[in-house]
């Protein structure tokens, strides 16, 4: 378990792939009714995908007062973490839950190349708050003439390592 914002962040069990499935699908209205678009991939997501992805990859939740408060997932593919269906609550945004998400499911990949994810070219408070974590813009891909995806990617931070003091003593 680790402590963030006010919030625990939890590995996600099986029983709670229901309550997170209609998480993300609140908290990605917003992205639908900017871009127009309520066919996004958060909002028809089923069930059994939620349930799958918390089985075979890295999902994690938020709680705050005992509730879902949100959720982030982690796929490694090729060295790659690709940080995906970031979610938090609407009424609970902008207290650092969602950077809470961010920094435990990086914490949760030491060994990897780096981290990629991306959001759409107006969704600002999105990319402000990723940017605030590292992200670096690499790449656009237009899929029509309102919407763009920006992608964006974050080296990993190699592990410290522990270099032996010299005490003068020779062997022990």
């Amino acid at each position: 378990m680790t402590r963030g914002a006010a919030c625990d962040i939890l590995d996600a069990l099986p029983d709670d792939a229901e309550a997170i499935l209609a998480l993300q699908k609140l908290a990605y209205e917003r992205e639908a009714r900017r871009y127009d678009d309520w066919t996004i991939p958060p909002l028809v997501e089923t069930l059994d995908s939620v349930r799958r992805d918390i089985a075979q990859h890295v999902v994690l939740k938020a709680i705050v007062d005992g509730r879902l408060a949100g959720s982030v997932r982690g796929i490694v593919k090729d060295g790659v973490c690709e940080v995906c269906r970031f979610s938090v609550d609407p009424a609970l945004q902008r207290r650092g839950i969602g950077s809470a998400l961010l920094a435990a499911i990086e914490q949760r990949f030491p060994d990897i190349e780096a981290f990629e994810l991306f959001t759409g070219n107006r969704s600002v408070e999105n990319l402000r708050l990723y940017e605030r974590h590292g992200y670096r813009h690499v790449g656009t891909k237009v899929l029509s003439p309102a919407v763009s995806l920006v992608f964006l990617r974050k080296p990993a931070t190699p592990p410290a390592r522990v270099t032996p003091v010299q005490t003068g003593r020779g062997p022990v």
